[in-house]
């Protein structure tokens, strides 16, 4: 979820070119398709405008995968309706001026088929509007903010179950369906100035409150800021029983040093993004990673739609273990999934047709049973995520949980 900076409000690649076969070679992309059996048509192109390069690069990345690992699985079946997959991958350096020029480009002067989405909710925005404009459906991966839906686009989907609002109402209820004594009494909201983090931490700061939890520190820095020493500083000194903090990836790696540092634990820690990644352990150190609280929206253990297809797939093409998948990397692979999906049921996917459709009934992916409402937030929900034992499982509802929530323990140094 960063997807949720996100998926889920960071992100350095090198650049990939796409050669499609009318068209020549660039230096800004590259032809994803491998694989392919037998396609009669000619290529389907999929525009899409990624952060190779810039702040959201490192957390993009994920997301690239996916989408390459999708459109070479689609190909070794022969494609979509006969048509190999082409994606034109282009970089925005995590800009959103940048990114408006891509699509813009993409498809008045590149002419794609179809478009998905970036990375990001801040490249979202503006990226939608221009799909917008220019008629063609928007499948994205990451961009599930208010700011998004309050667009009102009926030509958006976002490939995951719920709006990133969803991640803070689930940590919310999981706070407040302790027992009252064994509930935190004081809070800290530090967040990175992204409409991903901003949006789950204002949620869950509005809730606690009212349910009479204290805020002693809040604050929102820069989401490009390296030097956080000022915010643990301060996060410290105010001495909270539990930290809500909205992060993007590095950020949540630099709190947890400085509190480690400063031998300072609260009592429950959650951030927005990072302890995601399937890195994050080797990052603060696997003990200190231990009780830390997240949530998320795909898990290697998911029995959804194509999930473990998806994950031998993306052990075969890019190495390591099911459990080390970024949730992008699903993310990205349900966008594909989703056209598959339009295809098999209506016989073709262009962009009129995969806006209505998708509109209607519900849609199996490895994101689990997807649906929207009309301004394409999907209508599902969030599932709380904790390290516990060296692994980020599902603890919150119960229903849909692992395991039983840990006590966070003391850093471990």
């Amino acid at each position: 979820m960063v997807s949720n900076v996100a998926r889920s409000g960071w992100a350095a690649l090198a650049c990939l070119a796409a050669a499609l076969s009318l068209a020549a070679c660039s230096t800004s992309a590259t032809n994803s398709s491998a694989g392919s059996k037998t396609a009669s048509g000619p290529p389907l192109v999929i525009g899409v405008s990624m952060s190779l390069s810039g702040d959201f690069a490192t957390l993009a990345n994920p997301a690239l995968k996916g989408y390459k690992l999708w459109a070479s699985t689609v190909n070794a079946k022969g494609g979509l309706l006969g048509r190999k997959v082409s994606l034109k991958i282009v970089d925005d350096a995590s800009n959103p001026t940048q990114v408006v020029t891509n699509y813009e480009n993409l498809i008045t002067a590149d002419r794609v088929n179809l478009v998905f989405g970036p990375f990001s909710s801040l490249l979202t925005v503006p990226a939608a509007t221009i799909a917008k404009r220019f008629g063609y459906a928007f499948i994205e991966p990451s961009g599930g903010a208010p700011q998004v839906f309050a667009l009102h686009l009926h030509n958006l989907f976002l490939a995951q179950p719920a709006p990133i609002v969803s991640s803070g109402d689930a940590f919310a209820n999981y706070i407040l369906s302790l027992p009252t004594a064994q509930r935190p009494r004081t809070a800290a909201y530090p967040s990175a100035d992204d409409p991903f983090t901003q949006a789950i931490v204002g949620e869950i700061r509005q809730r606690l409150q009212a349910a009479g939890i204290k805020t002693v520190y809040s604050t929102t820095y820069a989401a490009e800021t390296v030097d956080l020493s000022p915010v643990v500083t301060r996060l410290v000194a105010a001495k909270p029983d539990l930290l809500v903090s909205g992060t993007g990836g590095a950020d949540a790696v630099a709190e947890v040093k400085g509190m480690v540092q400063a031998h300072f634990t609260p009592k429950f820690v959650f951030f927005t993004g990072g302890p995601n990644d399937p890195t994050f352990p080797a990052q603060v150190g696997p003990a200190n990673a231990e009780g830390i609280f997240s949530t998320g929206d795909w898990f290697p253990q998911a029995k959804t739609a194509g999930n473990a297809a998806f994950e031998k797939a993306y052990v075969a093409k890019y190495g390591g273990t099911a459990a080390r998948i970024d949730p992008a990397a699903a993310e990205a692979f349900a966008c594909g999934q989703l056209l598959e999906l339009v295809a098999q049921r209506y016989g073709k996917v262009d962009n009129a047709t995969i806006i209505s459709a998708l509109h209607h009934g519900t849609w199996p992916t490895v994101e689990g049973n997807l649906s929207w409402n009309a301004d394409g937030s999907p209508r599902g929900s969030d599932i709380v995520v904790q390290w516990v034992h060296g692994q980020l499982l599902p603890v919150y509802p119960t229903a849909q949980a692992l395991t039983k929530p840990i006590a966070k323990p003391a850093w471990a140094g």
